[in-house]
């Protein structure tokens, strides 16, 4: 069975805070849905945290790659993609091109053969994982609101991160994270992420040290971002004097560019985006270098409920997976499939039980966000 076609559909009106240089607004579109249909008119969904503008260009590149390839080898389908555009590729918004890509193939995959994804990524070790609730930080006022509402949603696990945290004083940071715990109570893990890939980052080791220390007496779970992203001897150095778990790797794109973290034994935590990383087929062999260097592996997921459902079924697939990010409240995550993903009652996604990815797009949803 052949792939007769690739759709590409940007995302705008729902998008939510959470800018770099400047903050975003609900018209910009930095999300896109992938569609990859067969022959037989099946068609496997994917997102990737990019701009539909740069995804489109990418999919003109990749097309002829595609177009009449096997509609059920996703692992080989996607890495002649990469391996066809190294000279203009090799990571960036090509790279980010093929995630999508390769997320609505193993979809169409699972698909084709009526199984779930996790399973075709090798088994399914548990049917739940819990969700960390992901949202900005916030003035202290308005901070307290949004972990109530987070906290009222079913979250039991919560992720702050960004500005004003590293961005005012030490004073600033701690009575963020005081008002964070005072909120949530002791049972609310907490993490924070102080956003080291924001642009003009400018904070160093020291910086980053002290903060850990403050985090410690809070029970932070773990900090992410603490440093620039390419930081990676700093990483290493922190990682051995911090006593909280030190978490990174968001930005990377593609195994490779993993690998020097894993050596250097930088993390305890890595956060690949299957959105942008290369797709379940770069997600999963990470996952398993990391497991194989005794580094968990948590995926980062500040997207869409496509990449939500990804993310869910490569946990499922891992044999030591604690969490998956799950950006709330987002139009996108909440309305852009039939069935919503909501925390159980204690705290847990469950494995959608259809094939692929087992979810549905709600197309007057796809519709209504469809940017210009």
């Amino acid at each position: 069975m052949k792939i007769v076609d690739l759709k590409v559909t940007g995302l705008s009106g729902g998008t939510v805070e959470g800018g770099w240089a400047k903050e975003l607004t609900p018209e910009d579109n930095v999300h896109t849905v992938v569609e990859v249909s067969a022959e037989d008119g099946r068609v496997g969904v994917g997102s990737t945290f990019t701009s539909s503008h740069l995804v489109k260009a990418a999919a003109k590149l990749l097309s002829p790659f595609l177009i009449g390839e096997r509609a059920d080898e996703p692992a080989r389908v996607s890495e002649k993609l990469r391996q066809n555009t190294f000279w203009q590729g090799r990571g960036g918004s090509v790279e980010h091109a093929i995630s999508g890509i390769d997320i609505a193939l193993w979809d169409l995959f699972g698909k084709i053969t009526n199984q779930p994804v996790a399973r075709l990524l090798g088994g399914i070790y548990r049917n739940k994982i819990k969700p960390y609730g992901s949202l900005l930080f916030a003035e202290p006022d308005a901070l307290r609101e949004k972990l109530k509402m987070a906290v009222g949603r079913g979250f039991r696990a919560i992720k702050l991160g960004w500005t004003p945290f590293g961005r005012v004083s030490h004073k600033m940071d701690e009575l963020l994270i005081q008002t964070a715990r005072e909120t949530v109570g002791p049972d609310v893990e907490i993490m924070v992420d102080a956003g080291g890939s924001d642009a003009f980052w400018p904070h160093g080791y020291k910086w980053a040290l002290r903060t850990a220390q403050m985090l410690y007496r809070y029970d932070v779970t773990w900090f992410e971002e603490a440093l620039h992203p390419d930081d990676f001897a700093g990483f290493a150095e922190l990682r051995r004097h911090s006593p909280v778990p030190i978490a990174t790797g968001e930005v990377l794109t593609r195994r490779q560019s993993f690998l020097p973290m894993f050596h250097q034994r930088a993390v305890d935590i890595i956060q690949p985006d299957c959105t942008k990383c290369g797709g379940l087929t770069e997600a999963w062999r990470i996952a398993w270098a990391a497991y194989d260097h005794n580094i968990q592996w948590v995926p980062h997921g500040w997207n869409t409920a496509l990449g939500l459902a990804a993310d869910i079924h490569l946990s499922c697939a891992m044999p030591v997976a604690k969490y998956v990010e799950f950006l709330t409240p987002s139009p996108y995550m909440d309305e852009l499939i039939q069935v919503p993903f909501k925390p159980d009652a204690e705290g847990f996604l469950t494995l959608p039980e259809g094939p692929g990815l087992g979810v549905e797009l709600n197309r007057d949803a796809l519709e209504r966000f469809a940017a210009p």
